[in-house]
């Protein structure tokens, strides 16, 4: 087990951040972190990537607590947190070659290791750039390379293609794979990108700070009992409780909408709009993903269920 995280609590004052959280990662798996502004998703990061002591429980990267052997997990992991933190005087290039020397790494090695990593996140034609003249995409895939540099075992990546057009998110991902597939390096990701949290290989749907959800893409996908149909109403409050008398398909309202869970969507709606002369604005329906399960378990009702 390559990343441990047992029972851990963590406040800022009165703000109760984690709450007895545990996961485990293995080598060459990614686990992405889903969850609300709040959730407890950057506290989790810090807390692996050694920025900060857990106050109760445990971490361990490679056999290595992370509060009583910082310098061991250090040596083990690579980080891009959201905050810039390029040298904007250095070029490219050298941002590299001093993150390599801070780690140990020299001579041929090293500019070896240079020249791939650039090669990798295809910036070979912008090394002798300086940082402050890259744009903000640029400077992000900057960031990425330096954290892959010294090879890491353990990848921790806060929202990481952030500012990354389409083109550069998918050579980000491609060297990602590459990394995990050559070195057996495990991913830990925070993301809001739906699309980016489908190529984990497992989820972590967390919500003021406690587990919501965990499962694959496709469990937690399967957690919503056929199709969605979103009914947006004059007025939804009414109209949901009049749905709710009638129909006993699972429904909420989130977002202004209606969302109900149905496993023939298609013969549900005549009955709906019958049951609604007047007050429905617009109805659609469609297969279930990522983005209805997050909207499902972070609704305030579903909250109260689980808690």
């Amino acid at each position: 087990m390559l990343l441990a995280v047992e029972n851990v609590t963590h406040h800022y004052g009165a703000l109760r951040a984690l709450s007895s959280l545990s996961l485990h990662l293995n080598r060459r798996e990614i686990l992405g972190l889903l969850g609300p502004n709040g959730s407890g998703k950057s506290t989790l990061l810090r807390l692996v990537a050694t920025l900060t002591k857990p106050q109760s429980g445990r971490v361990e990267v490679c056999g290595f607590d992370t509060a009583r052997h910082p310098q061991a997990v250090r040596a083990r992991i690579g980080v891009v947190i959201q905050t810039q933190t390029l040298d904007k005087l250095l070029t490219v290039e050298e941002n590299l070659f001093a993150t390599g020397a801070f780690q140990g790494l020299g001579g041929r090695a090293l500019h070896e290791r240079v020249r791939h990593t650039l090669a990798q996140l295809h910036l070979t034609d912008r090394r002798h750039s300086l940082a402050r003249d890259l744009s903000g995409g640029l400077q992000r895939r900057a960031e990425i390379a330096r954290a892959l540099l010294h090879e890491p075992q353990l990848l921790i990546l806060d929202e990481p293609t952030t500012g990354l057009d389409p083109v550069a998110r998918d050579d980000f991902w491609a060297a990602i794979e590459d990394l995990r597939a050559s070195r057996q390096t495990a991913i830990l990701l925070s993301t809001h990108l739906f699309e980016e949290a489908e190529r984990c290989d497992s989820l972590l749907l967390l919500h003021e700070g406690q587990r919501v959800a965990e499962g694959s893409p496709a469990e937690l996908t399967a957690t919503i009992g056929g199709e969605l149909i979103e009914i947006r109403a004059r007025q939804p409050e009414m109209a949901l409780a009049r749905l709710q008398e009638i129909f006993p398909q699972p429904m909420r309202l989130s977002d202004g909408a209606i969302w109900i869970e149905a496993a023939e969507a298609h013969r549900l709606v005549p009955r709906l709009v019958d049951a609604l002369p007047g007050e429905v604005i617009s109805l659609a329906f469609h297969q279930p993903g990522l983005a209805d399960v997050f909207r499902k378990l972070t609704a305030p009702a579903a909250l109260a269920v689980a808690q």
